[in-house]
């Protein structure tokens, strides 16, 4: 049985007020729908991802989602319903088995909601996950309680919401009215939805504030690493002095096989060391002349992208630059933001300083520069 998860992130999430839709907005380093596509695929049993984007907003999306086994971004409709009936008809002409429909605003499926979603399907034609309502409930009315109503037998939806796809297609396609979820659009049409157990955990994006307590309860999950690296060049004439991203004004450089960045190859070093992943050798070898007088920065942002692979976020980046000229305090600022735009955090997670060795050594008969760096990563534990 295929299943194809559809991802709905067509809305423009105005409630939120942000300047983005709010399944575009970050969350620890990557934008919250990419969290929801991968909390689908990690379950297993879902063969790609369908997204649904906000009209005109399609190429942004699929960058979102680039290299996830993801179909071609259709753009939604001005309400949910036609949004999700645009992402049913993408499928129509390879169509699955079974389709998942799910919110972009939720970056969190927890461990076993999509295999017993598909095993409901084999007895019903729907199915989703829900939590009782603990809560005591009251209508209000003028800002004053009118009723108490019972919460017996009352659930709280969530999604992904799982169904056959001939069933969900056809339901769609007869629906008069807009409705709050795909559920509704099978009780429209007298078909059964099965119950499996929702997890509070499962939490919607609404307003800033779940943004936050979403980042604070992931966060809570990870494992810091730390790793270390150091590099060293050589000071040489007539080349251009590139540290830590900046180009710095002067008659000397430095000299290596790329641009010889000592202070970027001393921090992928200390990034890799933390992901237990190698060293920048392992990655760009100067035996291949690819890299030859290549621009540091695209080592850096390699580095960044293997974080953000591992599901992990940079939690700071310390840089100390060991020389005796030039001066890096000048420096020290364009330094840390670029370094920081490299590795697509804030600045405030970024120190670039500099010391001398009190003219002992290579660094002291200014020879060369070196570079010591530390990195700490959170990692999902």
């Amino acid at each position: 049985m295929r299943t194809i998860a559809l991802l709905v992130a067509a809305g423009r999430g105005t409630r939120f007020g942000a300047e983005l839709p709010k399944q575009f907005l970050p969350l620890l380093g990557r934008p919250v729908l990419r969290h929801a596509a991968e909390a689908l695929l990690r379950e297993g049993g879902v063969a790609a991802i369908q997204p649904v984007a906000p009209p005109g907003d399609e190429a942004l999306l699929a960058g979102m989602l680039e290299g996830l086994p993801c179909l071609k971004p259709v753009a939604g409709g001005a309400t949910r319903q036609a949004s999700v009936l645009a992402g049913l008809a993408a499928l129509e002409a390879d169509p699955p088995d079974f389709v998942l429909v799910h919110d972009a605003a939720r970056p969190v499926v927890p461990p076993g909601t999509v295999p017993a979603l598909l095993a409901a399907l084999q007895q019903a034609p729907g199915a989703i996950p829900a939590l009782p309502v603990a809560d005591t409930l009251k209508r209000g009315e003028a800002r004053r309680i009118a009723a108490t109503v019972p919460r017996d037998g009352l659930f709280r939806a969530q999604t992904p919401q799982a169904f056959r796809y001939a069933a969900l297609l056809a339901a769609h396609r007869i629906l008069a009215g807009e409705v709050t979820d795909d559920a509704q659009v099978l009780e429209a049409a007298g078909l059964p939805v099965a119950l499996v157990p929702g997890h509070d955990s499962n939490i919607k994006i609404t307003w800033p504030e779940d943004l936050r307590r979403m980042e604070a309860t992931m966060l809570a999950g990870m494992m810091p690493r730390m790793g270390t690296g150091f590099d060293v060049h050589r000071i040489v004439p007539d080349r251009p002095m590139v540290l830590c991203g900046v180009v710095v004004p002067g008659p000397f450089g430095l000299s290596g096989h790329s641009d010889a960045d000592v202070g970027i190859h001393a921090l992928c070093d200390a990034i890799y060391g933390a992901l237990a992943e190698g060293d920048i050798g392992r990655w760009f070898p100067p035996s291949e002349a690819e890299w030859k007088d290549a621009d540091s920065a695209r080592f850096l942002r390699h580095a960044a992208e293997r974080i953000a692979a591992r599901g992990g976020v940079l939690a700071n980046a310390d840089v100390t630059l060991i020389c005796e000229r030039p001066k890096i305090t000048p420096h020290a600022e364009a330094m840390r933001t670029r370094l920081a735009e490299l590795l697509g955090v804030g600045i405030d997670r970024i120190s670039v300083k500099a010391t001398t060795t009190e003219r002992l050594g290579f660094p002291g008969r200014g020879e060369g520069i070196a570079a010591q760096a530390a990195a700490t990563v959170l990692l999902p534990g």
